[in-house]
């Protein structure tokens, strides 16, 4: 592989997620797949205790079966309030096949005897890139708090409820090139943008 282009697999069916993370990724000459185009790629079970254990597993799978690198990102929603729930269950926290709008509602309603100031939250994000034998992990992290009730249309997950430490406005009042700079999946993938850098295998693209 040449530092021309890195091709690379998502190791992800999170439509939202292949959204952010190829926005994040738009000044590398990077070509990245999403599991879309292997229909037949096995189903992985996140049954990782930690975010670090599910992100790598995804990545390891993927990148066996397409041969490609791949990237994987788990990321989970750490209220201080819960104890650090939902956590890793942050994707089921209202059960298996619940919705974005399931885990807001649960979240909202276990939250709703605390006041403002002990509302703290952060957002984590661990990705993962299994590339020629290796696995190499990197970690994002955004403090806020949540809000006592959605505000915004657009993003998804928790975002209409998670309010930036230091912003006013939720993930969901912001553009997606807004909250790439200041979430926790746009602040991984700077550290990766570096990582793929020193290892050679993408260059930066020029602007005009």
């Amino acid at each position: 592989m040449t530092s021309e282009q890195l091709r690379m697999v998502l190791a992800t069916r999170n439509r939202d997620k292949v959204l952010e993370i190829r926005a994040g990724l738009t000044d590398f000459a990077v070509e990245i797949l999403s599991l879309e185009a292997f229909p037949q790629a096995p189903e992985v079970i996140e049954d990782g205790e930690t975010l670090e254990a599910n992100a790598a597993k995804k990545a390891v799978m993927i990148h066996e079966y397409t041969g490609l690198p791949a990237l994987a990102d788990d990321s989970g929603l750490f209220v201080a309030a819960l104890h650090g729930a939902p956590g890793v269950y942050s994707n089921r926290y209202a059960g298996e096949q619940a919705t974005y709008q399931d885990n807001v509602k649960k979240l909202l309603w276990e939250m709703r005897a605390v006041p403002a100031a002990a509302r703290a939250a952060e957002f984590v994000s661990v990705m993962a890139f299994a590339h020629n034998g290796q696995v190499h992990l990197l970690r994002g992290v955004c403090p806020g708090s949540i809000a006592p009730a959605p505000r915004g249309e657009g993003q998804f997950g928790y975002d209409p409820v998670f309010i930036v430490a230091g912003r006013s406005r939720s993930f969901a009042e912001m553009t997606l090139a807004e909250k790439n700079i200041v979430s926790h999946r746009g602040l991984v993938l700077v550290e990766f943008k570096k990582l793929f850098l020193q290892l050679g295998l993408v260059k930066q693209e020029e602007k005009n």
